[in-house]
């Protein structure tokens, strides 16, 4: 709707996971290098945390867009709370596996076996292993058995694990110590800063060829980061609901006074959820100060 109103090559800010607008940012930036360095290592767990939307899926599904296929066999899994028979038979149906009727040996030798094949054609078994938080002990105590496949010195497949913070904590315990001990880097994705929100912003409207139609003024921008607390699923929800609030008034400039008053819609309905305190000042924001 307002996209083709102000003349956008698509909508620039739905909430759907797409690699397209992967913005590489401090943080983000710093968690592709550390699972760029995890694949150049060939071994071992990298964990990568962060809060709801702060972007996980879309480093994700950049990072296996810039995979070339011919090299990686890579299965993305978003868990669920599985044993570990169950974790198993993901991953092998992930790799596109039939273990119908199957017992746990039979699906231990069979994975070994097509992890062998895999690096014997010179392709790697990458498996990615989204929402972890919710795997049981068990199941990620069969992910580590998983990493300890491998021919000669060298590991059969390697593995990504994708997660909310409090995975961290149940990493910290002393049931994952042997899995911790495998883990080659870590990363958590911390929320924007005001300068970062303003180029994630920015970055979107470029990505669908935006020539300044709606004009931002510039204080819109330290607008929609207090109200977002920095959450680029947050941005993204608050600035699609500021340019179709802009197509429905017909308006080409995006005023701080219009930004209050859809974040004062957006709060009343409960779709947006204004931070306490801002990470910056530490000052308690109410919805009427978004105007000022």
């Amino acid at each position: 709707m307002y996209h083709q109103h102000f003349n956008l090559k698509a909508p620039p800010f739905r909430i759907t996971p797409d690699a397209r607008f992967f913005f590489q940012g401090r943080t983000h930036g710093r968690a592709l290098s550390y699972l760029s360095y995890g694949l150049s290592l060939r071994e071992g767990f990298v964990v990568v945390t962060g809060d709801v939307g702060a972007g996980k899926t879309t480093l994700v599904e950049y990072l296996l867009s810039t995979l070339e296929p011919q090299r990686f066999r890579a299965a993305k899994l978003v868990s669920t709370q599985l044993g570990g028979d169950d974790l198993l038979r993901l991953v092998g149906s992930a790799m596109g596996l039939d273990f119908a009727g199957a017992d746990k040996s039979t699906i231990l030798t069979q994975l070994q076996a097509f992890f062998a094949n895999q690096n014997a054609a010179d392709v790697r078994p990458l498996l990615l292993v989204d929402e972890v938080q919710n795997l049981s002990l068990r199941a990620l105590e069969e992910l580590r058995m998983l990493s300890n496949f491998q021919v000669g010195n060298q590991p059969l497949v390697q593995t990504f694990l994708i997660g909310q913070p409090q995975f961290r904590d149940t990493m910290a315990g002393r049931d994952l110590e042997q899995l911790m001990q495998r883990v080659v880097a870590a990363h958590h994705l911390d929320a924007l800063t005001p300068d970062e929100t303003r180029s994630y912003i920015e970055h979107r409207l470029n990505c669908v060829d935006w020539a300044g139609d709606p004009e931002l003024d510039v204080d819109v921008f330290d607008t929609v980061h207090r109200a977002s607390g920095g959450v680029p699923r947050r941005i993204n929800l608050l600035c699609d609901r500021l340019f179709l609030a802009c197509y429905l008034e017909d308006k080409h400039v995006l005023s701080p006074a219009l930004a209050a008053t859809v974040i004062a819609e957006l709060s009343h309905e409960g779709l947006l959820r204004l931070p306490t305190s801002q990470p910056v000042s530490g000052q308690v924001t109410r919805p009427e100060e978004f105007a000022r």
